[in-house]
């Protein structure tokens, strides 16, 4: 009748006769081989792409430790130590990167990037906080890549990479911080520089808020700059390196009018208490 149900074109043919159809299919054909190898090729690029998203993964672990040794800086006795065991744990964090470098050999690193970016920008920021505090000024890209120039020093990684007639020669791996990975790390650095100030003023520091002040303005005139000509993640970031940047003068202005009446252990909780007014205002 009219209201049944329209038959599918392939209802039209018997099963059986489909069944022939796949039976004679031959699997050697040029058609069937192409296939194959773009099967094989996909599988090999989705295995490298996961592989890359645990490298990231661990890379973002690693840094994220070292970041919060550095935090203990301002209240460890010897800061010296505190500077060379996130050095120890940096270089750990640049051997995972370069394997990543070694993944990414004869690749385009922009068809992985999605993978590795979080990494990155966790590298990216854990490298500018500890150059930070030896020098109170910003690491560039340029300086940041110099440190992911990789060489194999040992001849047994060297025989496992190349073949026995080039190992006399030097190999090289290198991976580059893109612009963009660079921009969100720093951004990422404003919010450890703001609980800087805060163990700072913590500890009695009462000239530190007043650098972090000075240099996180500077960041934040550079990135407005950029403004909305940029990624999506800056524009989006850069709300909340204002919001440290207010933080932290906030911090600067009750060191500058209360700090004389108000003893030096009880700052910290003053300061505290201003930035839960802040979030509030804000809708934290």
């Amino acid at each position: 009748g009219s209201g049944g149900f329209r038959k599918r074109k392939h209802d039209n043919f018997p099963h059986g006769q489909r069944r022939e159809e796949k039976e004679n299919v031959n699997p050697s054909s040029a058609l069937m081989t192409s296939f194959k190898s773009f099967q094989l090729e996909l599988d090999t690029r989705h295995d490298k792409y996961e592989r890359l998203v645990k490298l990231s993964r661990d890379i973002t672990i690693e840094s994220k430790r070292t970041i919060f040794l550095l935090h203990r800086f301002t209240s460890a006795p010897n800061g010296e130590e505190i500077l060379n065991e996130s050095e120890i744990k940096l270089d750990a964090v640049r051997r995972k990167i370069k394997q990543v470098a070694q993944e990414l050999i004869g690749e385009d690193m922009y068809q992985f990037h999605r993978a590795i970016s979080p990494g990155l920008q966790e590298y990216v920021e854990a490298v500018s906080f500890q150059y930070f505090i030896k020098t109170r000024s910003l690491i560039s890209v340029e300086e940041i890549n110099k440190q992911l120039i990789f060489t194999a020093e040992d001849r047994e990684e060297t025989t496992n990479m190349t073949s026995d007639s080039h190992d006399k020669q030097p190999h090289t791996w290198s991976l580059k911080v893109t612009p963009v990975d660079y921009l969100l790390g720093v951004a990422d650095l404003t919010g450890e520089l703001m609980r800087l100030c805060i163990s700072s003023v913590g500890n009695g520091d009462i000239d530190t808020p007043f650098e972090l002040s000075q240099f996180l303005r500077q960041i934040y005139d550079g990135f407005t700059f950029i403004g909305n000509t940029g990624p999506y993640e800056v524009s989006k970031k850069l709300y909340t390196l204002k919001q440290s940047l207010a933080k932290v003068e906030n911090a600067c202005y009750t060191l500058k009018v209360r700090g004389s009446e108000i003893p030096k252990h009880m700052l910290a909780d003053v300061f505290s208490t201003k930035t839960e007014l802040i979030d509030q205002e804000e809708g934290l």
